[in-house]
């Protein structure tokens, strides 16, 4: 295949509203978003794993972007799009969904630069997510049993608000923004080998693939849930088409629908694409928190399942696994750890 979508063709609808750009980012767009975000956000740390990094016999490194004002990296991208939101949109506001960490960059950033934001989120979203979406301003609306239920929802009503919709992935310059921690790695780590990243919708693996991908030349392997694998079956079969799989608990990656604007990316920007199970995710949350008192995210957690997963083969190698996301729910965590099969 040529690593390429008509987004005309495909099933994710959000194409239709006018404004939507969907140019690719490059990486000189990463490098001209890094302007803007270093602006506003700190350079996040790149910590060696000592646990892991025994474990694998090789030289782990955690991305903390957990750090972050909102405790997860898509405010990055946030920041970048609605610094350059245009004038008719600032009076209207910003209209997005989100299953927690997307809203709340939105939140953050519209809060940041005086701009109106309203959040859907799925009825039963992670509450802590939602209180903090309420905190920074926003206007969240539950609706439907999970993201795409809410997106379908929001959609119609940017159409009828005349609100600046904003697309969780078929957005350049989100992509852009969420890059900057890549070009972050590349001046800290140089020698990196590869990096596992999480995809949901795959707006952190863009930002990789297009700056450590490309200025250094290391793998950048893709992770997803086996209980949600509509992107893994888009990079694997080549189709947009929504799957009717979607069971995984870890809300950063649970999307029924593959986002073109991503896709078209991803098929030539990654190196591997890798299914994890959801008790190897769940033995991932534990692990982080028990061996180096991380709180994680689930979809950070499928990160850390698929370098465990990789074992022997990526021994002498340098590594770096995002942490993504901090926003667990607190029952979530504390169930996971009870029932996790990872010792004590």
């Amino acid at each position: 295949m040529d690593g390429r979508y008509d987004p005309v063709e495909s099933p994710d609808e959000t194409t239709v509203f006018p404004y939507h750009d969907l140019t690719p980012p490059t990486t000189a767009d990463v490098v001209r978003a890094r302007r803007v975000v270093r602006q506003h956000l700190p350079t996040t740390p790149l910590v060696r794993c000592e646990t892991l990094s025994a474990e694998l016999d090789a030289e782990v490194y955690l991305k903390r972007e957990d750090t972050l004002p909102t405790g997860a990296f898509k405010v990055r991208g946030g920041v970048n799009l609605v610094s350059s939101l245009d004038s008719e949109f600032c009076e209207r506001g910003l209209i997005t969904a989100s299953s927690g960490n997307h809203g709340q960059s939105i939140a953050w950033a519209g809060r940041e630069f005086g701009v109106p934001v309203t959040i859907g989120v799925p009825a039963e979203a992670n509450s802590g997510k939602v209180a903090a979406m309420e905190r920074l301003g926003a206007e969240v609306i539950q609706h439907g049993p999970d993201y795409d239920a809410a997106r379908e929802h929001i959609e119609e009503l940017a159409i009828e608000r005349g609100a600046r919709y904003v697309h969780s992935g078929n957005e350049p310059k989100l992509l852009a923004g969420v890059g900057t921690a890549g070009l972050e790695i590349a001046d800290e780590l140089p020698d990196v080998d590869r990096v596992f990243c999480p995809i949901g919708g795959g707006t952190a693996a863009v930002g990789y693939a297009l700056t450590v991908g490309e200025l250094l030349d290391a793998d950048i392997v893709g992770v997803q849930s086996e209980a949600a694998p509509a992107m893994h079956r888009a990079w694997t079969e080549g189709t947009l088409s929504a799957h009717d799989r979607m069971e995984t608990t870890a809300e950063g990656v649970a999307t029924r629908v593959p986002f073109a604007l991503t896709m078209g990316i991803l098929r030539d920007g990654l190196a591997d694409f890798r299914l994890v199970s959801e008790g190897d995710i769940r033995d991932g949350v534990v692990r982080l928190f028990r061996d180096e008192r991380l709180v994680i995210e689930g979809a950070c957690a499928t990160a850390v399942a698929a370098a465990l997963q990789a074992g022997d083969a990526i021994a002498g190698e340098t590594v770096v696994i995002p942490v993504s996301g901090r926003n667990i729910d607190r029952e979530k965590l504390a169930r996971m750890l009870d029932e996790s099969d990872y010792p004590a």
